[in-house]
């Protein structure tokens, strides 16, 4: 297994298209609330669902090794739609490869009305790797990018359930998302998951289950599971706001309530929840 290094340590968001500063806040927060002990529940937090991820450092013999602690870095806005409102996967790179820092990962999100080639049809977002442009020690190096799409226009009932109706299989009311965005909402879930797939996975030769071209990562070996209790079309018995009905399992800075997915917890083979 090969995670992340802990010298990993920033996040680097580049804002592909139109959001609003509301909607860049949710996601702020959510990377402050990473390393955070500044929430409302300890025992229900951001900080401690990521620090399911040091399980998987435990699993190969690194209790040593330092938490991966990432925070946020440099934000890039492109709201020109510089490549257009169409996007392949190599476009995703070169905008990963844009500004470049030492220690980072950059992360693109892409606003609803940017189409990417495979988005809605399989997959809500991805994460992946390249090699650097540029040569260091006569070498290029590889990095870690990830990529997410506002799916609100385009496929909410895939990619922000259980936020909007499902697609297919049972039509269970939808909940209420935490911070009154259907679609940044279900960006928070998919980029949490790719996160969570990149610190133990992020060059392809790292922790996962089954074939190499599709693999099950700490999130996505649980799709679907929040709470306890979740089965297909059931998030499981997450918490709920007594003001606003909206359902969430994890607090963040800033008030913020966010819901993420379980992650798998290699020392029990079990998909673990925070509530």
């Amino acid at each position: 297994m090969a995670p992340f290094s802990p010298e990993i340590s920033l996040i680097n968001l580049i804002w592909y298209g139109k959001f609003k500063p509301s909607q860049r806040a949710i996601v702020t927060d959510f990377i402050a609330s990473l390393v955070s002990s500044k929430s409302t529940s300890a025992q229900f937090s951001v900080a401690k669902w990521w620090k399911g991820t040091e399980k998987y450092y435990q699993a190969i013999g690194s209790e040593k090794s330092p938490p991966l602690v990432l925070s946020l870095g440099a934000q890039f806005l492109d709201e020109g739609y510089s490549l257009t409102k169409s996007l392949s996967s190599k476009q995703i790179v070169q905008l990963a490869l844009k500004d470049r820092q030492r220690n980072s990962v950059n992360v693109i999100l892409t606003a609803s009305d940017v189409v990417v080639e495979g988005f809605c049809c399989g997959k809500c977002g991805t994460h992946g790797s390249s090699l650097t442009a540029e040569k260091i020690n006569g070498k290029n190096t590889k990095f870690a990018y990830i990529w997410a799409g506002n799916s609100e226009t385009q496929c909410p009932g895939q990619c922000a359930w259980p936020f909007h109706q499902p697609i297919y299989g049972p039509q269970s009311p939808p909940l209420v998302a935490p911070n009154n965005d259907v679609g940044l909402d279900g960006m928070i879930i998919n980029l949490a998951s790719l996160l969570a797939g990149s610190a133990t996975n992020p060059f392809g030769n790292g922790y996962f289950q089954g074939p190499k071209e599709a693999p099950l990562e700490a999130a996505s070996a649980s799709p679907g599971v929040y709470g306890k209790g979740s089965y297909p079309g059931y998030a499981g018995d997450v918490l709920v706001d007594s003001a606003t009905g909206a359902s969430y399992n994890a607090h963040g800075v800033n008030s913020r309530k966010y819901l993420l997915p379980a992650l798998f917890d290699p020392s029990t083979a079990t998909c673990a929840t925070l509530v």
